[in-house]
C-alpha cells in the first residue's frame, strides 16, 4: 500500500525546483540504491472501486441533452523533469521515455532508455548502445539518478543502470509493472523490452519481445534460458512467432493475464482479418508472463486506416503501442498520432487518447483528439512526442509523463541529434473530460451501466464534478437494473449534490436492503445548470 504524504506544490518555483533537485543529487552521490522518504500525496482508493468516467460511453451508455468537453493536461513549466545526463554519464545524448513510472510503496520509480554518442552509428552499430537506467522521486516532480554499482559502464559503475543478465539485452522500448499477485518474490517486478531477432547466419532480424523478472527492479532476469548474440535473440529462443513486432509500449494485467500492446502491420504479417495500410497496435497476451500466445488482436486503428492503401511511415499511422494506465474497471492510455510524409522532414508525432472497457479494444473518447501536441520548434519537445506509461493521481492532481523525439533529422544526411527527456503534465484529479447540458434549463441526465453488488453490500457513491452552486445542482437517483427507482433512494429521496468537489459523497441516508444490481441516474437541474461540469463517478460496491 501507498503512504498518504503532503501533497507537493503544482508548479513550484523555479528557484524552489533548482535547489531540491540541486540538494537530491547531492544526497544521491553519497550512495546506491536511494531509497527517498515519501513526500507525495498518493491518494490511494479502495482496490474494488469502480470508475466511470464522463467520456466512456460503455459506463455510461445513455444521456440527454448533454455535450462531451475533454480537457488537456497542462505541461510543467520546468519540463523536462527528468533532463539528459551530463557528459559522460550513459544517457548524456538521449533520454528516451520508452519507459514506466511506477508508485512504488510511497516513492515514484522510473525505468528509461539511456543512449550516449555511439546512437550516432545506428543501425550499424549493436543494440545494445541502449541502455536500461533508473531514477526515482519522492514527490514525482523532483527526480534523482541514483549510483546503483550494478553494471560498469567506461570502466566505472557510478551511474544508474540497471542490470539484464545473464548477458546485455539490446531494446528500444520496455515497460515495467510491480506485481503484486504473483506469489514469487523474485518475481515481484515484471518487464517487457522490445528487442530483435537474429537469424542462424548472424544477421539482425525483426522485432520481437523479451520478458523479464525482478525481485528489486534494480537486477532482471529472463523467464527462460536466453543467449544473445550481439544484443539480439536467437530466432530459435524466440517468445513470439517471427512477426515484426515492437513489442515494449505497454504492458497491464487484465482478468488473470497479462497483455502488451506494440506497434506492427498486422494485415502484412498476416494478424488482421480486414484491410488496412500503416501501422495499428497489436496485442499478445500470455497467462503466466512466461509463454505468450502467437495469435494476436488488432486492438486500435485511427480513422481512415482500414482500406485506406499507403507506404508505410507516409500516412496518418498509429505510432508505437498504448501506454496504459489501469484503473481496474477501464483502462486509459495514450497513443502516437503519426503524421506521415514522404520523407523523414516531413514527419511529426502527436499523442492522442483512448480508453477501454474489455482489456483487448480501444477507442478515442473524440476522434482524433490530441491529448499532447509535440512542441514548437526550439523547445525541448519539437517534433514529435512518444508516450511511456506513466501516470497517477497525487493529491487533488493527476500525474501524466511523456517523452520526446523529433523524427524529422532521421536521415543519414542530417544525423542523429542528441534528443530526449521526460516531461510531465498534470490537470484537476480525473478531469480529463467533462459532461455539461447543452441547453440550460431543458432536462438533462445521465444514466450509467448496471453495478453490480454483492449480497449484504454496503456500496459507496462519489461524484466529480465543478460549477455547482444555488441555481446548478446534480440530482442522483438510484435504479435497479431495469432502470425502476429504488423506494427511499430516488425522487423526493434522491441525493442532492450542490458543492463542487473532486470526491464529493453521494448519500442515501435511507437506503433498504438493495438488489443485486443497480444504476445511477444524474439530473442536471437550475437555470444554471449548463454550468455544471461532471468529470467521473467512483463506485465502491461493497464493503
Amino acid at each position: 500500500m501507498l503512504t498518504l504524504p503532503q501533497k507537493p506544490p503544482t508548479t513550484p518555483p523555479s528557484k524552489q525546483l533548482g535547489l531540491r533537485r540541486a540538494l537530491l543529487i547531492g544526497i544521491a552521490l553519497l550512495a546506491g540504491p536511494l531509497i527517498l522518504p515519501s513526500t507525495a500525496h498518493a491518494m490511494t482508493p479502495p482496490q474494488n472501486e469502480l470508475t466511470f468516467f464522463a467520456f466512456d460511453n460503455h459506463s455510461i451508455p445513455f444521456s440527454r441533452n448533454l455535450s462531451l468537453t475533454m480537457n488537456r493536461p497542462v505541461k510543467f513549466a520546468e519540463n523536462p523533469v527528468l533532463p539528459r545526463g551530463e557528459a559522460g554519464a550513459p544517457d548524456h545524448f538521449g533520454v528516451q521515455f520508452y519507459g514506466s513510472v511506477v508508485e512504488d510503496q510511497g516513492k515514484f520509480r522510473m525505468w528509461y532508455v539511456a543512449m550516449d554518442e555511439e546512437f550516432k552509428n545506428w543501425p550499424n552499430v549493436d543494440p545494445t548502445i541502449f541502455r536500461v537506467a533508473y531514477a526515482e522521486s519522492s514527490d514525482g516532480i523532483h527526480w534523482v539518478k541514483p549510483k546503483l554499482r550494478l553494471v560498469d559502464y567506461r570502466g566505472s559503475t557510478q551511474n544508474n543502470l540497471i542490470e539484464l543478465l545473464p548477458s546485455p539485452l539490446g531494446m528500444i522500448n520496455l515497460k515495467v509493472i510491480r506485481d503484486d499477485v504473483d506469489p514469487a518474490p523474485a518475481r515481484r517486478y515484471k518487464m517487457i523490452l522490445h528487442t530483435w531477432s537474429v537469424g542462424d547466419d548472424g544477421k539482425g532480424g525483426r522485432g520481437t519481445l523479451a520478458p523479464l523478472v525482478s525481485a528489486d527492479g534494480f537486477t532482471w532476469h529472463p523467464v527462460k534460458n536466453i543467449h544473445p548474440l550481439k544484443g539480439r535473440l536467437p530466432i530459435s529462443e524466440m517468445f513470439l512467432p517471427e512477426h515484426h513486432y515492437e513489442a515494449g509500449s505497454g504492458l497491464y494485467q487484465w482478468q488473470g493475464m497479462y497483455y502488451i500492446t506494440g506497434q506492427s502491420n498486422s494485415g502484412h504479417f498476416q494478424h488482421g482479418t480486414t484491410p488496412y495500410s500503416g501501422r495499428e497496435v497489436l496485442i499478445h497476451r500470455s497467462a503466466d508472463f512466461d509463454h505468450w500466445e502467437p495469435s494476436a488482436h488488432v486492438a486500435f486503428l485511427r480513422e481512415g486506416q482500414s482500406g485506406k492503401s499507403f507506404i508505410y511511415g507516409e500516412g496518418e499511422e498509429t505510432h508505437e503501442g498504448i501506454s496504459v494506465w489501469n484503473r481496474g474497471n477501464v483502462l486509459l492510455g495514450l497513443s502516437g498520432i503519426w503524421h506521415g510524409g514522404k520523407d523523414w522532414p516531413d514527419r511529426t508525432i502527436d499523442l492522442g487518447f483512448v480508453i477501454s472497457n474489455d482489456g483487448l479494444h480501444f477507442r478515442e473518447p473524440l476522434t482524433e483528439w490530441v491529448i499532447f501536441p509535440r512542441g514548437p520548434d526550439g523547445a525541448w519537445d519539437q517534433g514529435g512526442l512518444i508516450q511511456g506509461q506513466g501516470f497517477a493521481n497525487v493529491g487533488d492532481q493527476t500525474y501524466v509523463y511523456y517523452g520526446a523525439w523529433d523524427p524529422r533529422p532521421e536521415v543519414a544526411k542530417v544525423g542523429y541529434p542528441a534528443r530526449g527527456g521526460v516531461g510531465l503534465a498534470t490537470l484537476e484529479r480525473d478531469r480529463f473530460g467533462s459532461l455539461s447540458p447543452r441547453v440550460s434549463g431543458a432536462p438533462a441526465d445521465l444514466t450509467t451501466t448496471t453495478i453490480e453488488l454483492a449480497d449484504g453490500s454496503n456500496p459507496k457513491f462519489f461524484i466529480n464534478a465543478d460549477g455547482l452552486g444555488t441555481d446548478a445542482t446534480l440530482r442522483v437517483d438510484l435504479l435497479d437494473a431495469r432502470e425502476q427507482p429504488i423506494p427511499l433512494a430516488s425522487g423526493d429521496h434522491a441525493a442532492l449534490i450542490r458543492a463542487n468537489g473532486l470526491r464529493t459523497p453521494v448519500l442515501f441516508p435511507n437506503v433498504p436492503t438493495l438488489p443485486a444490481a443497480v444504476r445511477l441516474r444524474v439530473s442536471f437541474d437550475g437555470s444554471d445548470s449548463s454550468s455544471i461540469k461532471v468529470s467521473a463517478l467512483y463506485i465502491v460496491p461493497g464493503t
